[in-house]
């Protein structure tokens, strides 16, 4: 099976990569019991799709910073390909806010962990966080420390615990 590492391709891949965050937002939930199932759950809806939608396309106006998996055997250049997984690095326009290139989410469809697509998509960000003029030369990631399968991926990448990040509601 063929994969292709692509730019995000707005007329071409919209659907897809909304069903692909849309996957992505019911792990997170499904991860952290009931009451965080059922906000994540609950926010994904046709206005949050338009807002998400719309962003990305901001986004994306400034760089190629969506970056996703087409696999098949016609993957390369199939018009209908299937996607298999995408990962997000913020605009470098945004790189102060962590003084850095910024993962903003990454996701494989399940049945395609355990392939290397998660590892060719890293690859990716990471050659284009390289090319990115930030304050300080790394990239950094949230990640859940209940994600095991997560955590032990960034692992093998060399990402280390930085800081801590909290939250409270508005």
């Amino acid at each position: 099976m063929t994969t292709e590492i692509r730019a995000y391709d707005p007329g071409r891949d919209r659907d897809e990569l909304w069903a692909l965050k849309r996957a992505f937002e019911l792990e997170l939930g499904a991860g952290g019991g009931e009451e965080k199932e059922s906000a994540y759950e609950g926010k994904l809806d046709s206005t949050y799709r338009e807002r998400y939608l719309a962003w990305v396309d901001r986004c994306v106006a400034d760089e190629n910073c969506v970056f996703v998996a087409e696999a098949g055997e016609n993957a390369i250049g199939a018009e209908n390909a299937d996607l298999d997984g995408y990962l997000f690095v913020l605009p470098e326009r945004l790189a102060f806010v962590w003084d850095a290139a910024v993962v903003n989410e990454v996701y494989v469809r399940p049945d395609r962990r355990g392939t290397g697509l998660a590892d060719d998509l890293m690859e990716r960000a990471v050659e284009h966080a390289r090319g990115q003029e930030l304050p300080l030369d790394r990239l950094v990631l949230d990640v859940d420390r209940e994600n095991e399968r997560a955590r032990a991926f960034y692992d093998r990448y060399g990402f280390t615990h930085w800081g801590e990040m909290v939250a409270r509601d508005l």
